[in-house]
C-alpha cells in the first residue's frame, strides 16, 4: 500500500511532468556544446597521468575529514599555489563549489549582518544565505545604481555584504566588477565575487575577472570552481589570511566533509601547470566564441549580448526547449534545456558553451542545425534573446 508521502511525491513528479520541467540523466553524446570544460583539460593527457600517479601513491580516498585524518600535504601545496595564482595570502580547497559558497555565505555573516544578492545568483549562493542567520536583499540583475541606491538607504547593524559572480552562468554576462568594488568602498560593503565560470579563462594568466578588472584588493574573498575550466573538481576559496583561517575552524562544509581524494591536488597542480604552458587554449577559446557570435548573429538567430563563451539561446516555453534540444541531440550536437527554476519563467533556454576543442567547421554545422531546429519547434519563439 502507497503511504501519504509516497503519493505526494508522485503527484510532484506528475506536476512537473505536466509544466515541461520533467528532468532526465542523459551521459554525454555527440558534439559537446553543453559542458563547462571550456579549454579542455578535462581530458587533458597530462592531468590524467599526474592523477593516476597520485592514485598508485595516495589511493582513492582521504579516508576522513582534513581535521582529522583526511589531509594531505598535497592540498597544503595547491592551497598555496593557488592562493599566488589569484594574488591572495591563502586558498582554502572544498570538494565542490557548492560546498565553497555554502561556506562562505553561512560562516562569515551572521545575524545582524546584511547580504546583498543580485537575483540571478545561481543556486549555490542562494542556499548559502538561507543558511546564514543574515538579513537578505535581492538586488536587480547586474543593476550597479540599485545596489548603491539600497546601501545608502539601509542601515546594519552589523557588516554588510554583496554576492555577485563574475560570469553569470545563464545568461553569459560579465559583471562590472570594478563598478561593484567602487559601490562597496564607498559603502563600507564586503565585496564577495563567485569566479565560477570566469577562473581559468580571463586575465593574463587566466585566474579571473577579480584580477582582470582591477578589483582585487576591494574583493573579500573569491570562490573559485575546480571542476569547469580547470577540468579537475572541487573549488578553492581564496583570500586574506585571517578569513580562511577563519573557514577551516567554523566553515561546516569544511569540518564535516570528508576531505577530496588527494589525487585531485595533484590532477589541479597539473591544470595550473597546463594554463601556463599552453596560452593558446584560451585563445583558441576566445577565437571560437567570436566565431560562434558572428554566425548567429549573422543568422538571425541570438542577438544575446556580450562576449563569454556562455550564449543563451532562449525560446520561451520548456516544452519548446526540450523539443529544440531532442532536435539538436539527433543532429549530434549535445546541448541541453534550461528551464525554470534555473532560469526566470518563460525564459526556458538552450545555454550553448563554448569550448577550445570545437572546431569552426563543428560551429557551422550547429548554426545551420540550429536554424533548422527553430523552424521544426511549435509553438516556436524563434526571436531569440
Amino acid at each position: 500500500m502507497e503511504n501519504a508521502l509516497a503519493a505526494r511525491v508522485r503527484a510532484r513528479v506528475a506536476d512537473l511532468d505536466s509544466q515541461g520541467l520533467l528532468r532526465t540523466l542523459r551521459p554525454p553524446a555527440g558534439i559537446d556544446l553543453s559542458s563547462n570544460d571550456y579549454l579542455g583539460l578535462a581530458t587533458h593527457p597530462r592531468l590524467a597521468a599526474r592523477l593516476a600517479v597520485a592514485v598508485e601513491q595516495d589511493g582513492c580516498g582521504s579516508t576522513g575529514s582534513r581535521l582529522l585524518r583526511g589531509h594531505r600535504e598535497r592540498f597544503t601545496a595547491i592551497e598555496q599555489r593557488f592562493a599566488a595564482f589569484k594574488g591572495a595570502e591563502r586558498s582554502l580547497y572544498f570538494s565542490s563549489g557548492y560546498l565553497a559558497n555554502l561556506a562562505v555565505l553561512a560562516t562569515l555573516p551572521e545575524a545582524g549582518d546584511v547580504i546583498y544578492s543580485d537575483e540571478r545568483n545561481h543556486a549555490s549562493i542562494i542556499d548559502g544565505i538561507r543558511l546564514s542567520r543574515a538579513a537578505r536583499v535581492i538586488v536587480p540583475h547586474g543593476d550597479v545604481g540599485a545596489l548603491e541606491r539600497r546601501l545608502a538607504g539601509h542601515d546594519a547593524a552589523g557588516e554588510r555584504f554583496v554576492v555577485i559572480e563574475s560570469l553569470f552562468s545563464m545568461d553569459g554576462d560579465i559583471a562590472p566588477l570594478a563598478d561593484y568594488a567602487a559601490v562597496c568602498r564607498r559603502h563600507g560593503a564586503l565585496l564577495l565575487v563567485d569566479e565560477a565560470h570566469a577562473v581559468g579563462i580571463y586575465g593574463p594568466d587566466g585566474s579571473g575577472l577579480v584580477r582582470d578588472s582591477g578589483a582585487d584588493d576591494d574583493v573579500l574573498v573569491s570562490i573559485n570552481t575546480a571542476g569547469k575550466a580547470l577540468g579537475v573538481a572541487g573549488a578553492f576559496v581564496a583570500g586574506p589570511a585571517w578569513a580562511i583561517d577563519y573557514l577551516q575552524q567554523r566553515a561546516r562544509p569544511f569540518v564535516f566533509s570528508t576531505a577530496p581524494p588527494p589525487a585531485l591536488a595533484a590532477a589541479l597542480a597539473a591544470a595550473l601547470d597546463v594554463l601556463a604552458a599552453e596560452p593558446e587554449r584560451r585563445e583558441t577559446l576566445r577565437a571560437r566564441v567570436r566565431f560562434l557570435r558572428a554566425r548567429l548573429a549573422r543568422a538571425g538567430l541570438a542577438r544575446a549580448a556580450g562576449t563569454s563563451q556562455i550564449v543563451p539561446i532562449v525560446v520561451g516555453a520548456n516544452e519548446a526547449a526540450v523539443a529544440l534540444a531532442a532536435g539538436l541531440q539527433r543532429r549530434g550536437f549535445d546541448v541541453r534545456a534550461i528551464r525554470p527554476p534555473t532560469v526566470p519563467p518563460g525564459t526556458a533556454r538552450l545555454r550553448v558553451a563554448v569550448n577550445a576543442q570545437l572546431s569552426e567547421d563543428d560551429l557551422e554545422r550547429f548554426v545551420a542545425a540550429l536554424g533548422q531546429g527553430l523552424k521544426e519547434i511549435e509553438p516556436c519563439s524563434a526571436a531569440c534573446s
